[in-house]
């Protein structure tokens, strides 16, 4: 059945479809986060997309390579996905050549490279297509219920995750696998896929994930227990606070990256922290272009970050410029965006990952006037308040 029955409507869609940018665009990506934010809502199973460029950012701070094999557990349209092919697709080598055009990089990218899970029957069409007409011919994209039980058989598969999994929601414990509630007993799905994905990649395999704000300080047993495993089991290698109006309008939670590599010995010596507090977008529900973008900054400094390489064995620090090199104690300014925090100090922090808690604060002296003026200024304005309301009183007759 041909549902645009008038044909002047049907040349006017296509007259418009015609006019969009395809080009560099996850277009249908886009028209789902359109219709998400007119409705000023998740999707029925807490869909949100998340934002092309802070996809791109987080692509971009991992630096896939061209044998990787990414994976996202909750795909969706398949945003995170389509953003590594992009990736690839331009990267160039010393010499100037495409990288994927080495031997044996593009049959990789074509058949073996781009894994996706999702329950959603919709979710799962668009991201084959989407993926697809982004020139990649056989994407494996899967209809899977990540944390069930039923489909607990895929382990250590993956070199790359990128993931924005469902958060700020719990499933029915009997149907969670096994494994992961051994690693964390919960029924909380933003924990449960921080274990998943430590279950899903290889030993090596590098992970950035996007988390609200409450994996990185809750109190509870589960919670803690998550980022102990993180900071003692693997290496965590940084978190990335993000302003609480990246998922405007249909969601206003606060939320942070977090990049690890799973280990299973350890290796978490320092862990990197930035405070982004502008993404280039205004943080309210229209989300229009501003200038203030902490994007460029946090990609240069994440790529030429280096960790101090002095002992650390006091936890107590407070993070001062380091002066003498002798000294027993790594100190490290804390004042700007971006610094290191020591395994130590996060493990006596009751391993708390919230930026707040080791960011110093630079107070600005500030001068007030002197109290007698500021009363004086007050009685004048008042004097003139009683004359315009004695004018006004004048004209009522």
């Amino acid at each position: 059945m041909f549902l645009i029955a008038n044909p002047g409507l049907l040349s006017n869609v296509v007259s418009q479809i015609d006019s969009i940018p395809m080009e560099d665009r996850d277009t249908k990506g886009d028209l789902y986060e359109y219709m998400l934010s007119k409705l000023t809502t998740a999707g029925t199973n807490g869909q949100f997309r998340t934002p092309r460029h802070i996809i791109k950012m987080m692509v971009e701070l991992m630096a896939p390579n061209p044998r990787e094999i990414v994976c996202d557990p909750a795909c969706g349209t398949a945003g995170f996905l389509v953003s590594v092919a992009e990736y690839l697709q331009e990267l160039k080598d010393s010499d100037g050549n495409y990288i994927l055009n080495a031997p044996g990089n593009r049959e990789h990218f074509n058949k073996d490279m781009f894994h996706g899970f999702d329950f959603d029957a919709t979710m799962l069409r668009i991201g084959s297509m989407n993926l697809m007409l982004h020139g990649i011919e056989d994407p494996k994209i899967e209809a899977r219920d990540s944390l069930s039980q039923d489909h607990a058989n895929i382990k250590e598969a993956f070199t790359l995750i990128l993931a924005n999994p469902p958060f700020k929601g719990s499933v029915e414990k009997s149907s969670i696998a096994k494994d992961l509630t051994k690693e964390t007993n919960t029924t909380k799905t933003e924990l449960l896929f921080l274990a998943l994905l430590l279950r899903l990649l290889k030993i090596g395999g590098r992970a950035a994930v996007i988390v609200p704000d409450g994996v990185l300080f809750g109190s509870s047993t589960a919670h803690k227990k998550v980022r102990q495993m993180l900071v003692d089991n693997h290496k965590l290698d940084g978190v990335i606070s993000m302003p609480s109006g990246v998922f405007k309008p249909y969601a206003g939670v606060s939320t942070a990256v977090l990049i690890f590599t799973k280990t299973g010995a350890g290796g978490t010596d320092w862990v990197w922290f930035y405070d982004m507090t502008a993404d280039g977008l205004s943080l309210d529900d229209k989300r229009q272009p501003v200038q203030d973008n902490d994007i460029p900054d946090l990609l240069q400094q994440w790529h030429s970050r280096e960790a101090p390489d002095v002992p650390v064995k006091d936890a107590s620090y407070k993070g001062l410029p380091l002066l003498d090199e002798n000294e027993e104690t790594a100190k490290v300014a804390r004042g700007g965006k971006a610094f290191f925090v020591p395994k130590d100090e996060i493990q006596a922090n009751n391993y708390d990952l919230s930026i707040n808690r080791y960011k110093e604060v630079e107070y600005a002296e500030v001068e007030y006037e002197a109290p007698k003026l500021i009363l004086q200024k007050l009685r004048d304005l008042e004097e003139e308040i009683k004359a315009d309301l004695d004018a006004l009183e004048g004209l009522l007759g």
